[in-house]
């Protein structure tokens, strides 16, 4: 099997590197704390080996087990001590979270691995919140003396109502003069839809010409200079850049509502999942049925059948069920609606097959820290990427979306085993949710908030869409961002999002534009390409899921004409 895992803790004494052997001996030690069993909520300092980490990447996988008896990747962290047990040889082993570090790398160790005790641990955890709350202070310091060096600036920084109109542009003043709004207030007053976007060089000698060009367009279109916009002048105009926003995993979420999900969930009841030939460590908790667990609550290695995901807490269990599964049965229940060289991709509709669809929700959670879905999978398709060899179908990842979204969600979640990571899987995947929304004729998003790895796979995708289509398959000068919207089914507001991450929207009179000449595009387009697999349009054979919704806001008809469609009305746009 090939097994992307941690070598297992060695308790043998015999091997005990001198640092826990200290620790060992502090069981005699005087403080109280220092004493086996260490309390939890304490913080030790844990021998950590640096390729772990690894793990931490999305598309990462470890490429072989790691030898811990190689001190040259030995690092030291500090942890909080979340659980304890006592094995059957008396010896204690403490379940860690590795501060700094996400809680996918949480796991059990032993007392070799021990760098220091308690005392140790605390005395240093209250040192650097110490000096974490002395940087907070330094730094909004330095933020206030800024903001009064900048505020005689930000007074004359004021946009303008375009032909008198306060209600157009919202509050304003008595002299038809208003103050910046916020970034998060508004990055354009109107829709996204009016924005107007010129795929082109701005340089002194045409800036002008192509602002007296976008004057018939300015009344649509006021635009309030977000607070921390960086402006630069370029001929006679004042051009912003808009600073990019990072996104918020846990936005939705208060303090109370992470603290309660991080107290359920803080101790993996999985060590390990095998899945085909491949068996993966673990990262979160599931609340898999009790009769999987053992009497503690936990399993050290969950069996899954890649065929039907039935899971299983004994590997005979296992051979025993596929030895009576038929040879036309070896592969995921549903519609197959793909098929390109060795990848299948199969529909799976929630209310048809509910057991393989919670099943595979169980098996999801375990990669996923804030997955909630488990037992409501009837509004739900589950869409399954298959390897294809000649025993049969195989599993590499999935993505879920609702039949139908009142928010135009065309992706819930997303998930590449991570025994297939690397592999392009899930760019495939994400691709793969917007070549349906292109057959829907809409435009889609994915749910939010999006977790870190969901953040890194996206990013990529929207930024080689969004560059491909600049260069190649956009020949015009000036075209809206809902143009782009329509053509890539990329949802308007995510488009904003790529733009602003890389660097490429302006604000020049109020407007906002794509300021790059083709040699920044082609530059930006090596460092974000269009990686393999992809997803071949001719080989979906596919129909819309139909509802009973009399209209969709979110199909591309009923999105506003784009720019030279309001110029030449009835001229074939939409």
């Amino acid at each position: 099997y090939h097994r992307s895992s941690r070598m297992k803790d060695s308790a043998s004494p015999t091997n005990l590197p001198s640092g826990a052997t200290a620790a060992m001996a502090l069981q005699s030690s005087p403080s109280g704390q220092d004493l086996h069993p260490y309390a939890r909520g304490a913080v030790i300092e844990v021998y950590h080996f640096d390729n772990k980490e690894a793990q931490d990447d999305w598309w990462s996988e470890p490429d072989s087990d790691i030898d811990e008896s190689d001190l040259s990747h030995r690092t030291i962290r500090l942890c909080d001590i979340i659980d304890r047990r006592v094995q059957a040889d008396g010896i204690w082993r403490y379940y860690v979270h590795y501060r700094a570090l996400n809680r996918r790398m949480d796991e059990w160790i032993s007392l070799d691995r021990i760098a220091s005790p308690p005392s140790v641990g605390n005395a240093k955890a209250r040192a650097l919140k110490k000096e974490e709350e002395r940087q907070k202070r330094e730094q909004q310091r330095r933020q206030e003396e800024e903001k009064l060096l900048e505020a005689p600036r930000s007074r004359r920084r004021t946009s303008t109502v375009a032909g008198g109109d306060a209600s157009a542009a919202g509050e304003a003043g008595a002299d038809g003069r208003r103050t910046r709004l916020r970034r998060k207030t508004s990055v354009i007053v109107n829709d996204n839809d009016d924005a107007t976007v010129a795929a082109s060089n701005v340089e002194e000698g045409d800036s002008k010409e192509r602002g007296q060009k976008m004057n018939h367009h300015q009344k649509k279109e006021v635009v309030a200079l977000p607070t921390d916009a960086i402006t630069h002048t370029v001929g006679e105009h004042v051009v912003a850049t808009v600073q990019a926003q990072e996104l918020d995993e846990h936005e939705g979420l208060d303090e109370a509502s992470l603290r309660e999900h991080e107290e359920v969930t803080k101790v993996k009841n999985v060590s390990f999942l095998e899945l085909g030939r491949h068996q993966m460590e673990t990262w979160y908790f599931s609340p898999l049925p009790k009769e999987l667990l053992g009497p503690n609550g936990q399993i050290e290695v969950l069996y899954v059948c890649e065929f039907t995901f039935r899971l299983f807490a004994r590997k005979s269990e296992l051979r025993h069920f596929q030895s009576r599964l038929a040879v036309e049965k070896r592969h995921p229940p549903g519609n197959e609606i793909y098929r390109c060289g060795n990848l299948a991709m199969f529909e799976i509709d929630g209310l048809a097959e509910k057991i393989y669809a919670q099943n595979l929700c169980y098996i999801a959670k375990l990669f996923l820290d804030h997955k909630t879905l488990y037992f409501d999978v009837d509004p739900f398709l589950f869409y399954v990427l298959c390897e294809v060899d000649d025993r049969g179908f195989h599993p590499v990842g999935y993505y879920s979306k609702e039949k139908y979204s009142d928010v135009g969600y065309n992706l819930a979640c997303i998930l590449t085993f991570p025994a297939h990571q690397r592999k392009g899987y899930g760019r495939f995947l994400i691709a793969f949710s917007y070549e349906l929304s292109k057959k829907e004729e809409k435009v889609g998003s994915p749910e939010k908030p999006m977790s870190d790895l969901g953040q890194q796979a996206y990013k990529p995708y929207w930024a080689s869409t969004v560059l491909d289509f600049l260069l190649n398959q956009s020949d015009e000068s000036s075209l809206s961002i809902m143009d782009i919207s329509k053509r890539t089914s990329i949802m308007a507001e995510d488009i904003v999002f790529t733009l602003n991450q890389l660097g490429l929207l302006k604000i020049i009179q109020d407007v906002y534009f794509i300021a790059a000449d083709r040699k920044l595009l082609e530059r930006l387009a090596q460092k974000y390409p269009i990686k393999e697999p992809r997803v071949d349009p001719s080989k979906l054979h596919w129909t819309p899921f139909l509802t009973d919704v009399k209209r969709d806001k979110f199909s591309i008809h009923s999105k506003k004409p784009s720019v030279e469609a309001q110029e030449n009305r009835g001229a074939g746009g939409f």
